[in-house]
C-alpha cells in the first residue's frame, strides 16, 4: 500500500473529547481515583460524631474537639499540598498524602477499638494531613495542565469528583454498608473499615494511570530555595491584597457545609423524627445536586466571567438557599413524608449554588500570574481551612448562645445567620478580584488560541496514525 494518506484509513484521535469538555485527557484516571478516594472518606462524614460519642462514651462537646483538631490538620495539609507541589511536583505529594492517610487510618481504627480518648484524638489529627495532600495536590496538577479557556471547567470537574465522593457517594455507601455489617455501632465500624478499600483503589488509579510529565517535576522557578518555595504562599498573602481576599472568599465558600454536618444530623434524624437513613439520603441528594452543577458553573464561568459567576451564583444564591435548607424543615410537619421532600429540595438548592464558587480555583492564580503555585497553595489552604472555619463557627456560636440560655433551635439558627453574614463579606470581597478573563474580548481570544492548538495537535496525531497504519500495511 502506498504511504500516502488514504481516505479509507480510520483516524484515531484519543482524549480530545475530554479536553474539549474541560477534563485534561492525560489525567482522566486521576479524576476517577480522586472520586473513589473521597468516597472512602465520605463513608464516615455523617456518622463519625455520633459513632465516637458511642465508642468513647464521651459527650458530644468533647468529640467536637477531636473533629476540630482534625480540621486544623486539614487546613495545614492543604497549604502544604500546594507548597510541596511547587517544590517536588504534585504526583509525589499525592504519594506522601496517601501514605500518611494509610498509616494513621490504621492507627485510628485500632484506637477506636481500644476506646482510649487521647489515642483516638492523636491518630485522627495526624490522619487529617493525608486527605489534602492527596486530593488538593491533584487540583494543582489539574490547574497547570488544563487548557486556559477551560480552566474553570476543569476545576469544576475536580469538584464533581471531590463532592461526588465526600459526602455524596460516601453517604450512599454508608446507607448500604452499615446494615450489611450488622447495623448500629458494629455496622458503622464495619463500614469505616470497608471504606479503606475504596481509598486504596483510588490511589492506585492515580499512581498507575497518570503519567503526565508536569505532575512529576518542580513547578516553582529553579532559582528559589526550598524554604522560599514553602513559605511563598504566606508571603504572597501579605503582599497581594487580591490573594488575601481570594483566600478569605474560598475559606467562607464551604464553611457552612461543614457546619451543617455538625448541627443537621441530630436535627433531621432525631429532633424532626426522620431517622438516620433519611438524613443520609438527604445528604446524598443535596450533594448530588452539587455534583451535577460543579462542571456546569465552571463552564459558565469560562463563558460569562469568573467573578460574575462566583458573586451571584455562588455567594448570593448560596446564602439564600442555606437559609431555606435550615428553615424549611422546621416549617413543615415533623416526620411527614411531604415535609421531608420539601426539605430535601431546599437542601438540593444549596448544593447546586454551592457549585457557583468553582471558578475561585481559577481566579486565585490569575490574580498572581507570576506566582501561580503560591496562589494555589493559599487556595488549597482555604479549601481545607473551610472545614476548620465551619466547625469553629459552630463551636463558638453554640458556646456563646448556650451561656445565654437560648433554646436549641435559637442556638442553631444563630449559627446559620453567622454563616449568612460571612457570605455577605464574601459578596463584597469577590468584586475586587476581577481578572483579564472577565473581559469578553480576552475570553474570545483565549478560546480561539486553544481551539487552534487542539486542531494542530489533532492534525499531528492524525498524521502519525496514518503513517503507522501505512507502515504496518
Amino acid at each position: 500500500m502506498s504511504s500516502t494518506a488514504d481516505s479509507s484509513v480510520p483516524l484515531k484521535v484519543e482524549g480530545h473529547y475530554l479536553d474539549r469538555i474541560g477534563i485534561p485527557s492525560v489525567l482522566k484516571w486521576g479524576f476517577l481515583g480522586v472520586l473513589l478516594f473521597m468516597t472512602g472518606l465520605g463513608v464516615e462524614s455523617n456518622i463519625l460524631t455520633p459513632h465516637l460519642v458511642e465508642v468513647l462514651h464521651s459527650p458530644e462537646s468533647a468529640v467536637a474537639g477531636i473533629i476540630a483538631s482534625y480540621s486544623l490538620a486539614v487546613a495545614v495539609g492543604s497549604y502544604l499540598s500546594g507548597a510541596l507541589s511547587d517544590l517536588i511536583g504534585p504526583k509525589r505529594v499525592m504519594l506522601i498524602g496517601f501514605l500518611v492517610w494509610a498509616v494513621f487510618q490504621v492507627g485510628f481504627i485500632l484506637a477506636m477499638a481500644s476506646g482510649i480518648f487521647w489515642l483516638v484524638a492523636v491518630t485522627y489529627f495526624l490522619r487529617g494531613f493525608g486527605m489534602p495532600l492527596f486530593t488538593f495536590s491533584f487540583l494543582v496538577w489539574v490547574n497547570i495542565t488544563a487548557l486556559k479557556s477551560k480552566a474553570g471547567t476543569a476545576i469544576g470537574w475536580f469538584y464533581v469528583m471531590f463532592t461526588g465522593g465526600l459526602p455524596t457517594l460516601g453517604s450512599l455507601v454508608a446507607i448500604g454498608a452499615i446494615p450489611a455489617f450488622g447495623g448500629s455501632t458494629v455496622g458503622e465500624t464495619g463500614a469505616i473499615i470497608f471504606s479503606c478499600l475504596l481509598n486504596v483503589i483510588g490511589f492506585l488509579l492515580v499512581w498507575f494511570g497518570c503519567h503526565d510529565s508536569k505532575g512529576k517535576r518542580r513547578i516553582a522557578p529553579e532559582g528559589e530555595t526550598a524554604s522560599q518555595v514553602i513559605f511563598s504562599g504566606l508571603r504572597l498573602t501579605f503582599t497581594n491584597s487580591k490573594v488575601l481576599q481570594g483566600f478569605l472568599v474560598r475559606l467562607i465558600n464551604t464553611a457552612p457545609e461543614f457546619g451543617m454536618f455538625i448541627i443537621m444530623p441530630a436535627v433531621i434524624s432525631t429532633s424532626l423524627g426522620w431517622g438516620q437513613s433519611r438524613w443520609l439520603a438527604m445528604t446524598v441528594c443535596v450533594y448530588a445536586g452539587n455534583i451535577l452543577f460543579n462542571a456546569f458553573f465552571g463552564n459558565l464561568g469560562d463563558r460569562l466571567g469568573w467573578v460574575t459567576t462566583v458573586r451571584w451564583f455562588g455567594v448570593f444564591a448560596s446564602a439564600v438557599s442555606l437559609l431555606a435548607w435550615w428553615y424549611v424543615p422546621h416549617m413543615v410537619p415533623a416526620g411527614s413524608n411531604w415535609g421531608y421532600i420539601l426539605s430535601v429540595i431546599a437542601g438540593i438548592c444549596y448544593g447546586i449554588f454551592l457549585a457557583g464558587f468553582v471558578p475561585m480555583g481559577a481566579i486565585m492564580p490569575a490574580n498572581a500570574p507570576e506566582h501561580r503555585g503560591a496562589a494555589m497553595a493559599m487556595y488549597t489552604t482555604a479549601a481545607g481551612g473551610a472545614t476548620f472555619l465551619g466547625t469553629a463557627v459552630v463551636a463558638v456560636v453554640l458556646n456563646i448562645t448556650g451561656a445565654m440560655g437560648m433554646s436549641t433551635f435559637a442556638q442553631n439558627s444563630t449559627v446559620i445567620w453567622a454563616f449568612v453574614a460571612l457570605y455577605g463579606c464574601a459578596f463584597i470581597m469577590v468584586g475586587h478580584l476581577r481578572t483579564e478573563q472577565d473581559d469578553p474580548e480576552h475570553r474570545r481570544k483565549i478560546k480561539e488560541a486553544d481551539t487552534q492548538a487542539l486542531a494542530i495537535q489533532e492534525a499531528n496525531e492524525n498524521h502519525v496514525t496514518i503513517q503507522d497504519s501505512a507502515s504496518r500495511d
